[in-house]
């Protein structure tokens, strides 16, 4: 089963993780559910900060193309964009890892 999204990785952590506490394992499913809700909103946030990195770098861009932008100003939210796409791409990996592990986990 590939991963193709944070969504699906998510999904299949929530599938996971209530597979296992019918099991025997002690939860409590509201601390479940908000603790599965602060996590995507974590990963939501995070993605959407990603984003808007991305969007002030091409608007510094665009006004430095029409004069009206420092260069060090656009170098700078660029270099910004770009670390912050290298953090997002480092944490997916972590997460798709981290759900492969759990594949192959024998039970």
């Amino acid at each position: 089963m590939a991963i193709n999204t944070i969504t699906d990785a998510i999904a299949a952590y929530n599938s996971a993780a209530k597979s296992f506490a019918g099991k025997g394992v002690a939860a409590d499913d509201s601390v479940q559910s908000s603790a599965g809700a602060d996590f995507a909103s974590l990963l939501q946030d995070g993605v959407k900060s990603a984003v808007d990195a991305g969007k002030k770098s091409e608007d510094l861009s665009k006004q430095a193309i029409s004069g009206k932008a420092d260069v060090r100003d656009v170098v700078a939210a660029v270099n910004n964009a770009e670390v912050t796409l290298q953090t997002v791409v480092a944490i997916r990996d972590k997460v798709i890892a981290a759900y492969n592990d759990i594949l192959r986990m024998p039970i």
